[in-house]
Parts: C-alpha cells; structure tokens; sequence
C-alpha cells in the first residue's frame, strides 16, 4: 500500500513540473574574436517545452555594456521565442558577461544564459594574413 502510494504521489509530481519549462538552442554564446565597433547583436533562441504559456517578466545583464531585450508576448507551449542581447564593441579587450532571465517557469524562475568573446582592435582577414606571411618569408 506504501508503494501505490509512493508511486501515485512521484506521478502526480511529474505530471505538474512540466507546467512553463524553456529550453535554449545555446546557453552560451560565444563571439570569438571581434574588431572594435563590430555588430554587438545576438539572439539567443528557446523553446517553451511546457504545456503553458511562458511569461518572461524581465532580463537583466551583469554590466551596462551588454542590453538584453525580452520577448513582449507570452510564448505558447511547443513555440519559439527569443532573447536579444547588444554588447558594446566599443571596450577593448576579453569579456564574458552573464544575463538573467526571470520567468514564470516553475523548475527555474532564474535562468542564467552567457556571452563572452575577445573585441580585438584591428582584425586582419585570413587572405591578408596569407598574403603577409608568404612576403615575410621570401
């Protein structure tokens, strides 16, 4: 009897995590190596894996050179939604920042996605490169 219990109370359990769930195509993205003044723009895209709508009350970053942008409407069960992230290629140098997704999801009311990279200030293209490397060697 414990057991039909033990079971019938883990099912019911099961059943109602599911309710507002998202799952992201990439937690972290990675910029690689940027020039100075480079398109900052990324999206970050998920789907809501619940069986309710998904609400996201707000993003917010870790430092004011990086600008989130949430989703304005609820995302439907099985649809997509996307988070837009702007980071200021203007600052030299390596960067790793982190943005904070607050939701209605039950098993993760914070949710915790990256960007990170290296805002290098001159980039010279692969052919150059090639090009340099086969003067220097004559």
């Amino acid at each position: 009897m414990k057991t039909v219990i033990a079971l019938l109370f883990i099912g019911a359990i099961s059943l109602t995590a599911k309710a507002q769930e998202f799952k992201f195509e990439n937690e972290t993205i990675n910029y690689g190596k940027i020039a100075v003044g480079s398109d900052g723009k990324r999206v970050f895209e998920f789907t809501n894996v619940g069986d309710q709508p998904l609400i996201i009350s707000s993003v917010r970053s870790s430092c004011g050179c990086t600008i989130p942008k949430k989703p304005k409407d609820p995302i439907m069960p099985g649809k997509k939604g996307e988070i837009e992230v702007s980071y200021n290629t203007k600052r030299i140098g390596g960067f790793t920042k982190n943005i904070t997704i607050f939701s209605n999801a039950k098993k993760q009311e914070r949710k915790v996605i990256t960007i990170k990279g290296y805002v290098a200030k001159e980039i010279v293209p692969e052919k150059e490169k090639s090009m340099m490397s086969s003067e220097a060697s004559k």
